[in-house]
């Protein structure tokens, strides 16, 4: 097993948090071997969900006979995460676990497992089972097709947002209104607030990202070099074990993205042009 802290064994990563290809040296020798995907699962407080997780995660990707790394990147949880991925990776040499330490951020957490692999797609998904990994098939498939970036989306097709509440269905789809002006109309997705995607390494790379942010595909979206997408539906699971980490915080940190990518778009940073291909 590969466990690493951070700060202390890494260099620390500022904010906002880079996508670079290189690695702090500290770290070069523990380098994932060569795969095609990196899929990073971010985590705090998530035992209860990880071994059940990372069970379907390894059975879908293996029968898509590909090489790829699962990389968990814990934020110093102190649950019991590290044992349980520990046995498990073992056993299995692509499963390995980053726990970062004195730093909170869905995005951060991403950009820094992704750190871990030079893989040429890269992509990211909750711990939580609300994403089912099953899914990963066909995500992958939309990548091979030629996507550059491929959404499991909850608002196309058959996909929905599962027992949520009518209020939490309005607050979503208030969030997703907010972002159509960002968004090009060539490249626009039905989920911008999803975390559950693919992307090439190649189209984010050089840019920053919000580190304490918590929506990191809205900047891939607006910034990244995507020309071509691809949604794939999905139905919003049920939590298994654990809390919901939405917060005040999160809604925070949300309202501060938004504001930095409009302070762009009035800057008149644009976007690169896009081809989008058809829905699966």
């Amino acid at each position: 097993m590969t466990t690493l802290k951070s700060p202390g064994e890494l260099a620390n990563v500022p904010a906002p948090v880079a996508a670079a290809d290189f690695f702090p040296a500290s770290v070069e020798s523990l380098r994932a071997p060569r795969a095609r995907l990196a899929l990073v699962v971010p985590t705090l407080r998530e035992a209860g969900n990880i071994r059940a997780l990372l069970g379907r995660v390894r059975a879908t990707l293996d029968a898509l006979h590909i090489e790829y790394s699962l990389i968990v990147v814990d934020d110093d949880s102190r649950d019991g995460i590290e044992a349980i991925v520990g046995e498990i990776a073992e056993a299995d040499p692509r499963v390995r676990i980053v726990v970062r330490e004195g730093r909170r951020g869905l995005s951060g957490a991403v950009i820094h497992g992704w750190r871990y692999s030079d893989a040429e797609i890269v992509g990211v998904m909750d711990a939580d089972l609300q994403h089912p990994p099953e899914l990963l098939s066909r995500l992958w498939h939309r990548m091979e097709q030629g996507a550059d970036l491929a959404v499991g989306s909850r608002y196309v097709g058959k996909g929905g947002p599962g027992d949520w509440n009518i209020a939490r269905r309005l607050i979503s789809k208030l969030a997703i209104w907010i972002t159509l002006p960002l968004q090009r109309s060539s490249a626009r997705t039905r989920d911008p607030m999803s975390g559950f995607f693919l992307v090439r390494r190649s189209c984010i790379r050089d840019l920053e990202f919000q580190a304490s942010g918590f929506k990191i595909l809205l900047e891939i979206l607006v910034r990244g070099n995507i020309r071509s997408l691809a949604e794939v539906y999905f139905d919003f699971g049920t939590r298994q074990a654990g809390r919901s980490k939405a917060s005040l915080k999160v809604a925070i940190a949300y309202a501060v993205l938004l504001l930095r990518l409009y302070c762009r778009r009035r800057r008149g940073i644009g976007p690169f042009p896009v081809k989008r291909p058809e829905n699966a």
